[in-house]
């Protein structure tokens, strides 16, 4: 069976990258202390409680899956922006993108009596056709230890460079055994899956996820976290969960007002300001800003 690299909090993104580029996956170790992870917990639990089952194999008949993160959980919202994780977005993903996008927040609660989860890439989300790019980064925050007995996640290491029909060997998974606290990274190409849980607990884990900014997002976030709540957050975030051009003409929208109310093309971030008066770019701006983007990426390098 193949081990999964541990690293210490503190290791430099640098090393961490070449680990996540060798096997698509690794542990930080620790990154959070009990009181944080008690008062995530706290702060999610009544939605988590109050979450049903999935109805089919993939999504667990004794797993619940709890999203829309960011508008619920102002604790998950720092999780989304921690520094480390998102030091590891930018080597994985800023190479084939302008901008990357919040993809998913869900906590996932394997309960007693669950089976294994398939085996699959998160990638697949997409179906099979991205071959030549990396598009998400995917983080499993511990909320309790993980353990082969209450259902760890399965990973292959290495796995990233398999062919997608290939059926992973069981010689070839290891559980992403870790302490409470810690935090599970994976890219999208690995192979991996949820564990069994054969124990009388449940195992909580908080799943966020990165992708290219081009491609959509598999938890809609303009219908998760609205306007009305996202014109509250940090602007960091705000353009995190899409409310940012995403490159060239990507995310601009017209506001459906009466004709000659109001500006014809702005970007996605006038949602957060409509009625106000504010908005960071006008339609003759935006539409140049547009227009100098195009034009510069077709000038030969």
């Amino acid at each position: 069976m193949p081990d999964l690299a541990h690293f210490p909090a503190d290791t430099s993104p640098d090393d961490l990258f070449a680990a996540l580029a060798r096997d698509g996956a690794l542990v930080l170790d620790d990154v959070l202390d009990q009181a944080a992870v008690d008062a995530l917990v706290a702060e999610i639990g009544p939605y988590v409680e109050a979450t049903q089952p999935g109805r089919d194999v993939f999504s667990g008949f004794n797993t619940t899956r709890t999203g829309a993160l960011v508008a619920r959980s102002p604790l998950t919202r720092e999780r989304v922006l921690d520094t480390r994780i998102r030091a590891l977005c930018d080597r994985l993903l800023l190479p084939f993108c302008q901008r990357y996008q919040l993809h998913l927040t869900q906590l996932i609660r394997i309960m007693p009596g669950q089976v294994a989860q398939p085996l699959h890439r998160d990638r697949w989300a997409w179906g099979k056709h991205l071959k030549d790019v990396e598009p998400q980064l995917n983080t499993i925050w511990a909320l309790t230890d993980f353990t082969r007995e209450n259902g760890a996640t399965q990973v292959a290491p290495g796995s990233v460079t398999w062919p997608d029909e290939r059926v992973p060997d069981p010689a070839a998974v290891t559980c992403a055994e870790m302490r409470r606290g810690s935090v599970l990274v994976y890219t999208g190409g690995v192979f991996h899956g949820g564990g069994a849980n054969d124990s009388q607990a449940d195992r909580w884990g908080l799943n966020i996820t990165y992708a290219l900014g081009w491609l959509r997002q598999e938890e809609n976030q303009y219908l998760s976290c609205p306007p009305e709540i996202a014109a509250t957050l940090d602007p960091e975030l705000q353009a995190l969960i899409g409310y940012a051009m995403g490159s060239y003409a990507l995310g601009y929208y017209t506001p459906p007002l009466p004709a000659g109310a109001g500006p014809e093309v702005v970007p996605p971030e006038h949602a957060l300001h409509a009625g106000s008066g504010e908005y960071s770019m006008g339609s003759d701006e935006l539409l140049a800003a547009i227009r100098d983007e195009i034009g510069a990426a077709r000038e030969p390098a």
